[in-house]
C-alpha cells in the first residue's frame, strides 16, 4: 500500500512538471511579449523593365521609344531583422527591416550586350499585421500577415561607360533617378519554439513594388537628354531565422 501511495505521488509530481513545463512554454508568445528576429534574407526580382522612352532632347519632346530594349533587377541577399509585438496571444504587429544591400540593373533585349547597366540600394521597411494560429504554448506556430512598405533608392548610378556613350555620344555623362513609392506586404511564415525564448522560423512574402527610372543625360556640348522607363521590381523574399522572445 505503501509503495502504491509512493508511485501516486511520484506520478502527481511527474504530471505536476509537466504541466509547469508546458505553462513556462506557453508564456513566451503571448500578449505583451516581444520577439527579435535575425538571420538570412534572400530577395529575388520577380519583374522587369518597360522598354526605355528617350522622352526629350534639348528641352524638345521626343517620345521615342527604343524598341527592344529592357532590363531587370538581380537576386541579392542580406541579413534581416524583425521584430514583433504581439498585442494578443494571436495577433502581432511586425517591423521588417534588413541591413543595407545592392540591387544590379542588367540589360534584356536590345540592352543585353551591356550587362550591368547601373545599381541602386533600396531601402524597403515595411510594418505588418500578423495572425498566428494555434494557442501561445503551441511550438509549432504558422502565421499569415498583411502590411504596409514604404520602398525608396539611395546611391542609384549608371556603371556601365559603354552604355552611356552609346546613349548620350562620347565625352557625355548621365545620373539615374528612381521614384519611391508605398506598397502592400503580403507574408506566410511559422516559427518553431525551442525553449521558451529562443525559436526558428522562416518566411516568405511578396511586395508588388514599381519604380520610375528617369535617366538624366547631357552630351559633351551640354543638349539634355532625357529618357524614361517603368521598373518592376515585385520581389519575393525568404527569410530564414533565430529568433529570441522577451
Amino acid at each position: 500500500m505503501r509503495n502504491y501511495r509512493r508511485m501516486i505521488s511520484s506520478a502527481g509530481m511527474a504530471a505536476c512538471l509537466c504541466s509547469a513545463a508546458l505553462t513556462d512554454n506557453a508564456n513566451a508568445q503571448s500578449a505583451g511579449s516581444i520577439t527579435l528576429s535575425t538571420g538570412w534574407l534572400h530577395i529575388a526580382p520577380q519583374g522587369d523593365a518597360t522598354p526605355l522612352i528617350v522622352e526629350s532632347i534639348g528641352g524638345e519632346t521626343v517620345n521615342r521609344q527604343l524598341a527592344g530594349s529592357g532590363a531587370h533587377a538581380t537576386s541579392t541577399n542580406t541579413v534581416g531583422i524583425t521584430t514583433e509585438y504581439y498585442v494578443t496571444d494571436n495577433i502581432g504587429v511586425a517591423m521588417l527591416l534588413g541591413l543595407p544591400l545592392t540591387v544590379n540593373l542588367v540589360g534584356d533585349g536590345t540592352l543585353e550586350k551591356y550587362g550591368n547597366l547601373g545599381s541602386t540600394r533600396p531601402m524597403p521597411p515595411a510594418i505588418e499585421l500578423r495572425y498566428h494560429l494555434f494557442s501561445a504554448g503551441s511550438k509549432f506556430r504558422p502565421f499569415v500577415g498583411l502590411g504596409v512598405n514604404y520602398t525608396w533608392f539611395t546611391q542609384v548610378r549608371t556603371t556601365n561607360s559603354q552604355f552611356v556613350t552609346d546613349s548620350v555620344g562620347p565625352g557625355g555623362s548621365a545620373h539615374a533617378t528612381l521614384s519611391s513609392s508605398w506598397n502592400p506586404v503580403f507574408e506566410i511564415g511559422a516559427s518553431y519554439a525551442i525553449t521558451k525564448h529562443w525559436s526558428v522560423g522562416t518566411s516568405v512574402n511578396y511586395m508588388p513594388v514599381k519604380t520610375n527610372l528617369t535617366l538624366d543625360g547631357h552630351t559633351a556640348t551640354g543638349t539634355q537628354i532625357v529618357s524614361k522607363s517603368t521598373l518592376r521590381l515585385d520581389p519575393l523574399s525568404v527569410f530564414l531565422n533565430v529568433a529570441y522572445t522577451f
